[in-house]
């Protein structure tokens, strides 16, 4: 089925639910505020939502989840989203689909940090501790996590593609550097659990501060630096320096997140993905972030 012709709406959740999970029948089902690109999210009820792939490129992380992150939980600084049942497709609908429980707080994209130095910091130790965790039989990066986790390379050509198109509007020759000195470096310890989208939208705040990760749809295990583009796309100032500091990470590495935040921010720029229009306006300011960083350190 043509992912363009499915209507994900709240008549289509409660049915579903209706017919899988009766018990949960009466419950009311709406959309959630706020939602990201691969799934489309209701509420169910007050304590519960319904996750449903959007595109055949996102149901296979439907089962991942499940799998691992009851795993991953308890080991972590955070709280993360805790499955609840898998449905089944249905009506219509052609994947597997999920009810979580309700995480309550609200995106960084949506709501102001109180100390983004501790913000930092929180986030930096929930990543160390999701890299200690045992990453023996964890998913290895490929087409469910969009390559996260694995080899820059694999995005080699569409990254020159995007610096070329932009020729005259970024400093060309910096950015080849960023990525060529990148593509030079590699992962050489054991994979480590990787989220695949630490970025504002999947980060919860209460009370200003960082309580929650969401969205682990790129879960794999492979090379973290795709963890850390959150360095330029949100910190700045001490609170970059705080999160660099509290992740014991070699320079390679670092040098691998740059190109992966200069590779997504120059799709976008570029015209080769369809953002909105302030992450379109954002994306000229990481570019200029991240290239001025690397002209620092070189």
């Amino acid at each position: 089925m043509d992912s363009k012709q499915l209507n994900i709406d709240v008549a289509l959740v409660r049915s579903l639910v209706a017919t899988q999970f009766p018990k949960w029948k009466d419950l009311s089902v709406r959309p959630v505020t706020s939602e990201g690109w691969d799934n489309r999210t209701f509420h169910l009820g007050e304590d519960m939502l319904v996750r449903m792939p959007s595109d055949a490129g996102y149901a296979s992380q439907v089962e991942k989840e499940h799998k691992w992150l009851p795993r991953l939980a308890p080991h972590l600084l955070l709280s993360i989203p805790t499955p609840l049942e898998m449905g089944k497709p249905g009506k219509g609908y052609p994947w597997k689909w999920s009810i979580y429980r309700w995480l309550e707080g609200h995106t960084v994209s949506s709501t102001p940090i109180d100390d983004l130095g501790e913000f930092a910091v929180s986030l930096a130790q929930f990543l160390e501790a999701l890299h200690k965790i045992d990453a023996t039989g964890g998913p290895l990066p490929g087409p469910h996590s969009f390559y996260r986790g694995g080899l820059l390379s694999v995005y080699d050509a569409d990254t020159r593609r995007a610096i070329d198109k932009l020729t005259g509007k970024i400093d060309v020759e910096a950015a080849l550097n960023v990525w060529e000195t990148a593509l030079a470096t590699s992962w050489d310890q054991p994979p480590v659990w990787v989220h695949g989208d630490i970025s504002a939208g999947n980060l919860l705040t209460e009370g200003g501060r960082l309580s929650a990760v969401i969205d682990f749809g790129q879960l794999t295990v492979g090379d973290p630096a795709c963890d850390l583009a959150i360095t330029w796309t949100l910190l700045e100032g001490k609170s970059r320096e705080a999160f660099r500091k509290e992740l014991p990470l070699d320079a390679g590495t670092w040098a691998r997140a740059r190109a992966w935040t200069l590779w997504k921010a120059l799709m976008t720029a570029a015209g080769f993905t369809n953002p909105n229009n302030a992450e379109s306006k954002r994306c000229w300011h990481i570019i200029e972030e991240v290239l001025a960083g690397h002209k620092r350190d070189v």
